[in-house]
Order: C-alpha cells, then structure tokens, then sequence
C-alpha cells in the first residue's frame, strides 16, 4: 500500500447486506487501486447541527438504508460535500437525499425547505416507482458524451436495485438545467444515474454498484470514487 485515504459513510448502520456490501465494495477498489482505506459509518443524527466531523475524510457516501434516523442530518451532511467539493458518491436513498438537498438548497423547491418535510409521505417531488426495484436487476441506458460512457465502454449497462422510490420525471429537466445532470436512464427515460457536473465527483445513483462489486471485479463507479478520494486534498 502506498497512500491511506478516510472515507466516512452517512447512513445508520444496522448490518444489512446493503450496508454490509458497501464495506466490502470499498474494500475490492482500495485492493485493486493499491490504496489503504480507513472507512467509518456515521449516523445521520450526528449532522443535525454540525458538519465538523466531515472535515476528517477524503471521501463522503450517502448509503442505501432510508428512512433515515435524520433526513436532515443527511441532507446536511450531502450539503456539505457539496459546497466544499468533497468527492461524493450516493447510492439507492443517497441518491433520494441528493435530489431532496438541490430541490431544496439550489432549487429552493417551496415544499423542501419545510425541515419537516417527509419523503415518504405522497408528495411531487419523490414520488413511489411505478413498479418496484427492490431486488431488481435492470438495464441503464447511459449518456454517451458523459464520463460513465469512458467508464463502461458501453451505452447499455445492467445494475442491480433495492428501492421503491425515485425522482419525479416532471423535476429532471429543470435539474439538468442547473447542473445536476441526468446521466443515466432506464427504459421509460426516468432518472437512474445523476451527476454534478461543477463539482470534481458527486455522484448520486438509484441502483446500488456494491451489491455487483467483488474483488476480481470491482465496481468501477466505485474505483472512480475512490480514485478521486485519493486525489482530494484536505484544506480545513
């Protein structure tokens, strides 16, 4: 091993295989880039006042496992990242907590800024799939001009899902046009794969990249992720 990077995980940890997998993910890339990686999970009640502890790491991830203990904590945590460039990645309710934190602190969406608001309950934002994910496993149709077309070599990839929710179709345009890009799509065009195009790696996908991950074959979203947090320089 040659460098160590510190990589914290927002999401409250209970030992679900999704939780589980996401360890073990992190583990395959830092094995194959030949990098020593320290991970941490950190629950979302920690960031409902502060970030400080974010300052610590080279690398942020929103993990699978809504609702969260704190839908605020986690927002905050994903504004964080944001503002500050950290290299970010947020799978399956990472990717629901990264839509909610634009609507609500770029697009300044009306109902999103109620600190009460609920993603679960009916509402336009988040709204119910049309058939469930929850251990689906789907094709992707990807943007060709984007960096995930370098990183498959191919327009049509497969991935595998646990969830029930995802962004209303009717909000996408009007976050590719203010830079939270639709990179990724399923068969009927709906969200599946977004990324900040100002930042240097944020990440958010519907699906869950660890759950495909091993060791021969890590994911490359993740040794993506990885290769970025190994890069970022800490300046607080």
């Amino acid at each position: 091993m040659n460098s160590k990077i510190r990589i914290g995980i927002i999401g409250d940890y209970d030992g679900r295989p999704s939780h589980l997998a996401t360890d073990e993910a992190i583990r395959h890339g830092a094995k194959k880039l030949g990098i020593e990686v320290e991970l941490k999970w950190l629950p979302t009640t920690m960031f409902e006042t502060s970030n400080k502890e974010l300052q610590k790491y080279n690398g942020i991830w929103c993990a699978p496992g809504s609702p969260y203990r704190s839908m605020n904590g986690a927002l905050n945590a994903i504004k964080f990242a944001r503002e500050n460039n950290f290299p970010f990645l947020g799978t399956c309710g990472g990717f629901q907590h990264s839509v909610l934190e634009f609507g609500r602190n770029v697009l300044h969406i009306s109902a999103l800024e109620d600190t009460c608001f609920n993603p679960y309950d009916a509402n336009d934002y988040i709204t119910a799939l049309s058939c469930s994910l929850i251990g689906q496993t789907r094709h992707i149709r990807i943007d060709q001009n984007s960096i995930l077309h370098n990183l498959y070599h191919s327009q049509v990839i497969e991935e595998k899902y646990n969830c029930n929710f995802g962004l209303n179709k009717i909000f996408q345009n009007l976050l590719n046009e203010n830079g939270f890009k639709v990179i990724g799509v399923d068969e009927e065009g709906d969200a599946r794969i977004m990324i900040l195009e100002s930042n240097t790696f944020f990440l958010a996908s519907l699906f869950q990249p660890q759950l495909s991950s091993t060791y021969e074959n890590p994911h490359p979203l993740i040794l993506e992720y990885l290769k970025a947090a190994k890069n970022f320089r800490l300046t607080f």
